[in-house]
């Protein structure tokens, strides 16, 4: 886990810092070199804001280098825009243009991929949320990879993994801590999202220590619901420990209390599962009509 801490470090801060300073500090021969440069700032940092989870640093921080990044492109191009469009490059130039052209065209596929994921064809089934009082991350959501790991396993394309933001914008009281009641999310109630008949469920697993996982169960302690609308599972999984209030067989309504968030099954820290699936196949899941996907947040 040390490795990932160090690699998100490095890709949400570093990186960015690097070349926002780079942008703001460095002399160009042309405007046809600042404008690469500019492009490729410019798509990497917007590829920050959209397909980067942002709970563990801050979700503020992405604004942030959103507000250096068009401060540098300002005062670059106030430096730049008397210089000539283009010049007779030397080898070594024409060499850097050529990687920064590759790079441009790597980002920009990546970024469409992740936008491409805003959205769906598909027909969604509308939910209630299942979680009150606070401001909720989407850490995993959308119809892309890029955005939602999930997306490339058909029954749970559109599962959504949820945390709860503190007043820092983290989802916990620090980076990784081992302790479960410093995730803010942990131990919060959770309400059925739909009314329907409780098909499965269960409440007997521990609640693990991060980064530990229960590879062996997957869902953990989980309640699978099938609505009345439209005969769609809606599985909610990782709950705490003996928390979950209803039994299989027994009819909920929406708006009831079904049990708590925990860390049980084959997850590495607390958080809320939820997919809505139906004869095998994912269904697009929406609340008060949105299509919630990575960094979308619910107050």
């Amino acid at each position: 886990m040390t490795a990932a801490i160090i690699q998100l470090m490095v890709i949400q801060v570093a990186l960015p810092a690097a070349f926002i300073i780079a942008l703001w500090r460095k002399s160009f021969h042309s405007r046809l070199e600042w404008l690469v440069e500019a492009l490729f700032t410019v798509l990497f940092v917007i590829g920050l804001f959209v397909r980067s989870p942002w709970d563990w640093l801050s979700y503020y921080l992405r604004y942030v280098w959103m507000i250096l990044m068009i401060a540098a492109i300002y005062r670059s191009w106030k430096k730049g825009r008397v210089l000539p469009f283009r010049i007779k490059y030397r080898r070594g130039q024409k060499w850097s243009l050529g990687i920064y052209v590759i790079l441009l065209l790597f980002l920009g596929l990546n970024n469409v991929w992740a936008f491409s994921g805003f959205t769906t064809d598909d027909s969604p089934i509308e939910l209630g949320f299942p979680l009150k009082d606070g401001t909720y991350y989407v850490g995993q959501g959308g119809n892309s990879v890029q955005i939602n790991y999930h997306n490339a396993y058909p029954p749970q394309k559109y599962a959504l993994d949820i945390v709860k933001l503190n007043g820092l914008g983290m989802r916990a009281g620090g980076i990784y801590p081992k302790e479960l009641n410093r995730y803010a999310i942990y131990g919060e109630a959770l309400y059925s999202p739909c009314s329907g008949k409780i098909i499965e469920a269960r409440h007997d697993l521990p609640d693990l220590i991060p980064p530990e996982a229960d590879s062996g169960n997957p869902e953990g302690n989980y309640v699978n619901i099938r609505c009345d609308d439209g005969n769609v599972n809606v599985i909610i999984a990782h709950m705490q420990e003996g928390s979950s209030s209803v039994e299989v067989g027994e009819m909920v309504q929406q708006g009831q209390d079904i049990g708590f968030v925990g860390n049980s099954g084959n997850t590495t820290e607390p958080h809320l599962h939820i997919h809505a699936e139906k004869d095998g196949e994912g269904v697009p899941i929406e609340f008060d009509g949105r299509f919630l996907k990575r960094n979308s947040l619910v107050r």
